[in-house]
């Protein structure tokens, strides 16, 4: 028989608790549009005690990008096993998963939301670009990057950054079109740059010879022949 008596939650239990309550809001409506009040009766606590836990709006809404940035994060990491263009799908399935489950909340984080310029803030972007980066010269094979690499790779993490917020401003492009147009994109900005140098040409080599006849990458080869026939 239940005494109705609730069980009274530790501090970091508690932060952790409003933490969560705030990024489930966050994913749902613009930061802006979410009071501390919302909070507090989503959580099934007082208004006076949020504050107990956190100054105030910015550094729960900052304590939640956080959380939303390593989970960000962590949808890069993809065991190094089979074709790079099929991990590269994979990865940015669990990308767009992220975007379509936290839409106003991953726009926030891009494009600062309600902290805006704060120091905070952009270290959390930075720390997911990084994140992507690091993952990508992992994926390569590369332990420092060419100059002409990391053009490429970061050149493509704002790119998939970018696609995502336009894709979220109305879904009128298929999600899994463009999952698959930015594992193309890659490729392509690696083909244009080995163009220019030895270096990248001999790893297009590297990421291209293992590729299966029905692989993303060899998608897009077919693609482009069918353009001039």
């Amino acid at each position: 028989m239940s005494t109705g008596v609730r069980r009274r939650m530790g501090v970091e239990e508690r932060r952790q608790q409003l933490i969560g309550v705030a990024l489930d809001l966050f994913s749902r409506r613009s930061p802006d549009e979410v009071s501390i009040d919302e909070i507090a009766s989503a959580a099934g606590i007082s208004r006076p005690l949020v504050y107990h836990y956190f100054p105030g709006k910015l550094s729960l809404y900052e304590a939640a990008l956080k959380r939303a940035a390593q989970d960000l994060a962590d949808r890069f990491a993809e065991p190094h096993e089979g074709p790079l263009g099929t991990r590269l799908l994979r990865v940015m399935g669990r990308y767009f998963d992220f975007v379509d489950e936290h839409g106003p909340g991953f726009s926030a984080l891009m494009r600062g939301g309600p902290a805006v310029g704060s120091s905070t803030t952009n270290a959390l972007i930075d720390s997911v670009r990084q994140a992507a980066y690091d993952q990508m010269l992992s994926h390569l094979g590369v332990t420092e990057a060419s100059p002409r690499l990391e053009l490429v790779v970061r050149s493509w993490i704002s790119l998939a950054e970018s696609t995502a917020l336009l894709w979220l401003d109305g879904r009128r492009v298929p999600r899994a079109e463009l999952q698959l147009q930015l594992v193309h994109d890659f490729a392509a900005l690696a083909a244009v740059s080995a163009a220019y140098d030895t270096d990248m040409a001999d790893l297009l080599r590297t990421m291209v010879k293992d590729e299966p006849a029905d692989g993303p990458f060899a998608e897009l080869v077919g693609r482009l022949v069918t353009l001039g026939s």
